[in-house]
């Protein structure tokens, strides 16, 4: 059986910012919002913004459920390593605690 090691901080610090960047994606406004003809100079423009925008908003909540989802299996691996951790270090200090007990004998 291959040693492995997992970083159970990284990943953790992995899920804390994966759930960042969602919260931050998800909070920020369509950037081709609240513009006029006149600021852009072109009725041609404003409509590639407005069409941007549409798309901008359905890629955004796509983008926002998918993070969301990466953040739930970053977190989900690391409170799995976690446990599977803690349930083998007490497996092996019961383990320890009958060794003294059994070469006695």
């Amino acid at each position: 059986m291959g040693d492995q090691e997992a970083d159970i901080e990284r990943i953790k610090e992995s899920a804390r910012a994966l759930k960042r960047i969602r919260d931050t994606f998800a909070e920020r406004a369509n950037p081709a919002d609240g513009y006029a003809v006149d600021d852009l100079g072109s009725q041609k423009i404003l409509d590639a913004f407005d069409k941007f925008g549409s798309n901008w908003k359905i890629r955004r909540r796509q983008l926002t459920e998918e993070l969301e989802r990466l953040h739930g299996i970053t977190k989900g691996a690391a409170e799995s390593y976690e446990a599977l951790d803690h349930e083998l270090a007490e497996a092996l200090r019961r383990t320890d605690e009958r060794q003294p007990k059994e070469a006695g004998k």
